[in-house]
This record gives structure tokens, C-alpha cells and sequence, in this order.
């Protein structure tokens, strides 16, 4: 009885957290994707950084990523001790002072220990979906989770474009205060806007080693995996250079953060158009082929970008590419839902999200490195000939994989029935 009362309490703030949280995430995504048109052209002009521009840009980029991910343990451990509510309002007014010290730092070493500093003290999105995960009433939180997921892409896609307007009009260093505002923002919905009823301190975990040999053991789960990391490292390898190669292509120095901008922006437009539309054709020839149709899509939209010198045709064919690229993610989700056990799925996206991670993390540093070696449009061909090969790995294990998520989904049906 008085688990039910519990129950009923929280569940009727689970949409007003929802509401809030979605803001929050929103905010908080837009923020850091603020930066992405402009950081480049901020490490030249702001700070001096001439020799090595591309490298630059790759480490501020990655260096975030990559303490994020190393940790995020750390934070996870906490939010099961004291809450997740907790490490929303720490994070959050923790990352709106970082993003107010990057409008004032000077020294390029310095900004990269900003950078480094803000992944460290993250943690506002994960805290946020799962503090709407286990809030929300359990025939719900599908429901919940799926809408906190438009939350983070809507913001990476329109943070890109507002950077590009922000930092175009009223300078680089305005638009980390604009970051900093955003985030504070986030922090004062978290702290007055949400409810954490339902939390219960649990002596108990899964150990991350049981999990990852467990999902090795899945081999259509192991292969998903893969596939959402190589896919995620296929978009972030270009982060740190499409606003060079917009210069190069000749975009004067003062219309390249809006034209990057708008460039960045477009895969993300592309991608929130389409996806509906491949989920639609995933329930209908089933999410392996919509996954092998945007592998080749995406892949081919890569190698072609190779071959354009203007920047409207680049622009093109980044919104081309994003059609394709829509159906990679949504599918390798719905795919990781079909090949793992109900019991187990928890975990599941929990790694797929830190295959993604990784990615993000490793990506740009990648990208920087390459594009000081090598002509920026070759990278293109790599990135694309990369997407290609994986095409042809999953026709090979195409079959394997169908034939799990099948077995998965009958077991589920029977075990339901």
C-alpha cells in the first residue's frame, strides 16, 4: 500500500520533469554546440594560435570527450549515493562558470584547461535522463526517454546555427557568455523545476566489466556496438575542420562562423526531417536493411564531398548526406532493442552511449591530426570509404544479426504471452 502511494506521489510530477528536464537538456546541448562554428577561428584570432590550427582545434574539441567519459563513473556513483537531482544542479552551475571563464580566457593553454575542466564537471544530460528514466511511470518511460532524446538533438542541431548568428554579430567571446547563460538556465530549472520523489539509494550495481562481456557474448548486440561508435565517429572527425575548409573554399574570414554555421546545422535538419520517415520504412522491411540503405547513403554522400569546391554545393550535399545518416542511429537503436533481453537493455543503450562516447572523444582529436597531415577534402574520402566498409560488414553479418533480433523478439512475445 504504501509502495503505491509512493508510486502515485511521483507519478504526478513525472511530466512536469519531463517538461523541465527536456528545457534543461535542451539548453544545456545548445550551449556546448554554440562553439562549434567559431572555436577554430577563436583559438586564430583571439589567442594567437597560427601553426597547427587544425590540431588545435582537434584537442579543444576532444579534450572534453575524453575526461567526460573517464569520469563519468565517478559522477554515477554519486548520483546513486545522494541522487540525480544533486548532480544536475552541481553540474549545471558548475558548467555555466566554465562557460563564463572560456569568454575571458587568452592563453590557448589555458582555454584547453577550461575545456578539459568542463568535461570533468559534466554530467547534466545523463543525470537528466535518468532521473526522468526511473521518475516516470514504467508504461511511460519509453514515452519519456524517447522525447528527452529530441531534447539533445534538437540542441546540437540548432546550437551550431546560433553560434554562427551569436558570434558573427556580436563577437566570439559574447557568444560564451550567450553559453553560459543557456546553462545557467538549465541549472535553475534543476534546481527549482524538478522533483526526485522516487529515488532510492541502492547498495547494489552491475559491474561495467560483467557488462561489457556479457554484451561481447551477444554478437549482434557486440556488432551494434561497433556500428554506433564508427557511426558517431564518422560526423565528429569533421567537427574541428569544416570551418577551415569553408575559408579554404573561399569564405571570407568574417562570414565563415555563420556559413559553418549553417553547414553544421544542415545534417542535423536533414536528420530530424527524415527520421520519422525511416522509422516508418524500418517497421516495414525491418531496421538491418534501413540500417545497410544509410550506411551506403552516407558513405557515398562523404566520398562525393571530395569533389565540391563551392560552399552552397557542399552545403547540399552535408544536407544530402544527413538524409541518409538519419536512418543509422534510429535503426541501430531499434536493432539494439530487438537482439537483447528485456532484463538487459538498461545496459545495453548505457553502452551504446558510451560507444558513442568514445567516439566524440576520439573523433576530433583523429580529425585535427589528420587534417594537419592531409588535404581536408581526402578526409572526406577516408570518412566515406570507412562507412562503405561497414556497409559490407553488416551484408555479411546481416543475416546473423536478423535472425537474433527475430529470436530475441519471439522469446519476448512467448515469454509475455
Amino acid at each position: 500500500m504504501a509502495e503505491g502511494a509512493c508510486g502515485s506521489m511521483y507519478h504526478l510530477y513525472w511530466k512536469r520533469n519531463l517538461v523541465n528536464l527536456w528545457i534543461g537538456v535542451l539548453f544545456c546541448s545548445m550551449a556546448y554546440s554554440v562553439s562549434i562554428p567559431f572555436l577554430p577561428i577563436f583559438l586564430n584570432t583571439e589567442m594567437g594560435v597560427n601553426d597547427h590550427l587544425e590540431l588545435w582545434s582537434g584537442i579543444a574539441f576532444g579534450i572534453t570527450f575524453l575526461a567526460s567519459a573517464l569520469i563519468a563513473p565517478f559522477w554515477g556513483s554519486l548520483a546513486d549515493k545522494y541522487g540525480r537531482k544533486p548532480m544536475l544542479i552541481r553540474s549545471g552551475f558548475s558548467l555555466a562558470v566554465l562557460y563564463l571563464v572560456c569568454a575571458f580566457v587568452t592563453d590557448p593553454y589555458v582555454f584547453v584547461g577550461v575545456r578539459l575542466f568542463q568535461g570533468l564537471l559534466s554530467g547534466f544530460i545523463p543525470a537528466a535522463i535518468a532521473l526522468v528514466g526511473t521518475g516516470s511511470p514504467e508504461d511511460k518511460t519509453g514515452y519519456a526517454l524517447g522525447i528527452m532524446a529530441t531534447a539533445g538533438a534538437t540542441g546540437s542541431i540548432i546550437g551550431p546555427l546560433i553560434g554562427g548568428v551569436v558570434s558573427h554579430y556580436y563577437g566570439n567571446r559574447n557568444a560564451f557568455l550567450f553559453s553560459a547563460a543557456l546553462v545557467l538556465v538549465s541549472a535553475l530549472i534543476a534546481t527549482f523545476g524538478t522533483r526526485e520523489d522516487s529515488f532510492k539509494k541502492t547498495d547494489t550495481r552491475s559491474h561495467v566489466r560483467d557488462d561489457i562481456k556479457e554484451a561481447m557474448a551477444n554478437r549482434p548486440l557486440y556488432f551494434l556496438l561497433i556500428l554506433a561508435g564508427l557511426s558517431t565517429f564518422s560526423v565528429m572527425i569533421l567537427e574541428p575542420l569544416i570551418t577551415v575548409y569553408v575559408l579554404e573554399m573561399g569564405v571570407v574570414r568574417s562570414q565563415a562562423s555563420l556559413s559553418s554555421g549553417i553547414v553544421f546545422s544542415a545534417v542535423g535538419i536533414a536528420a530530424v526531417l527524415m527520421a520519422p520517415r525511416w522509422g516508418r520504412i524500418g517497421g516495414r522491411i525491418g531496421f538491418a536493411q534501413v540500417l545497410l540503405i544509410g550506411l551506403i547513403g552516407s558513405g557515398i554522400g562523404n566520398i562525393l564531398q571530395f569533389f565540391v569546391t563551392n560552399f552552397f554545393g557542399f552545403g547540399a550535399l552535408r544536407f544530402g548526406y544527413g538524409l541518409f545518416y538519419a536512418s543509422v542511429i534510429p535503426a541501430i537503436n531499434a536493432m539494439t532493442v530487438e537482439v537483447t533481453k528485456p532484463e538487459f537493455r538498461g545496459r545495453a543503450f548505457s553502452l551504446n552511449q558510451s560507444a558513442t562516447q568514445l567516439a566524440m572523444m576520439a573523433a576530433p582529436l583523429i580529425g585535427g591530426l589528420l587534417g594537419s597531415w592531409m588535404p581536408i577534402r581526402w578526409i572526406f574520402v577516408l570518412n566515406g570509404g570507412m562507412l562503405l566498409v561497414a556497409a559490407l560488414l553488416l551484408w555479411a553479418k546481416g543475416k546473423e544479426v536478423f535472425t537474433a533480433s527475430h529470436k530475441a523478439t519471439d522469446t519476448d512475445v512467448h515469454s509475455a504471452g
